[in-house]
Parts: C-alpha cells; structure tokens; sequence
C-alpha cells in the first residue's frame, strides 16, 4: 500500500487546530485519510515517516491488519502517561507504539520480540505493492 495515497489538504477546522497545536506534526483524520500540519518545519524524510505513522494508524483502525496483541513494556508505557495518550484506550496506546517503532520514532522505546514481529507485519503490508 502506498500511504500518500490517503493524504488530503487540511480542512479549515484542521487548519484551526494545527495552527494551535503547531507541535502536533500530522494526523489520521476521521476520514481515514492524513493530514500534515502545514505549521510544521518537517523535512521530506520526517514527512514521510509521519505519513507512515499515520498510515499505520489507519490500517489497525480500518482493519486493513489486525489490531497489535502485543504488550507494552513498562518503559513504553510510562513513555506514554507523559503524552495525549495517558488516557487512551489500550489499543489505541499500542496502536501508537506500533506506528512509532515502524517508523523508527525513537520515542517508541525498547521494542520487545513480539511487538517487533508485528512490525514485520506491517513491513509486508507496505511494501507488498511497492515490488
């Protein structure tokens, strides 16, 4: 799957919030497409890993892949009682940490074993049509 194909522009709503939130680089909309924070000074490489991020969140929320089983470590979840997801729904937090280690995103933590072999999975998925 090729993830610019869900990014769209900003609708003004959106527009609103990223101007008041200029830290928040990207999100899946509830339309399931991506928007970018026009605000925001990301570079080419930075763009695409949020775009994949939030591919990725797309595809557990649409069922394109199955939701992560895996459990968070200690470590990642301290990581994330730091953040907006300190009162996220389970799935959404490991949804996260899925997103972030797929993308590299340091602040996914220590990977374990089991959260790596879904990646895997998410590796297969993306690059199934990119061969």
């Amino acid at each position: 799957m090729n993830p610019y194909d869900l990014l769209r522009e900003p609708f003004q709503s959106e527009m609103d919030y990223f101007d008041k939130n200029r830290n928040v680089t990207g999100m899946a909309a509830e339309d399931n497409k991506i928007i970018l924070n026009p605000y925001s000074n990301l570079n080419e490489q930075q763009k695409d890993a949020v775009i994949k991020n939030e591919a990725t969140r797309i595809l557990i929320r649409t069922g394109q892949i199955e939701k992560p089983n895996f459990d968070l470590t200690e470590e990642q979840n301290k990581a994330l009682d730091n953040t907006t997801y300190k009162n996220a729904s389970e799935d959404d937090r490991k949804a996260t940490i899925a997103a972030r280690l797929f993308t590299g995103d340091t602040s996914g933590q220590n990977a374990t074993e089991e959260q790596m072999n879904y990646i895997s999975k998410l590796s297969d998925l993306f690059n199934k049509d990119n061969k």
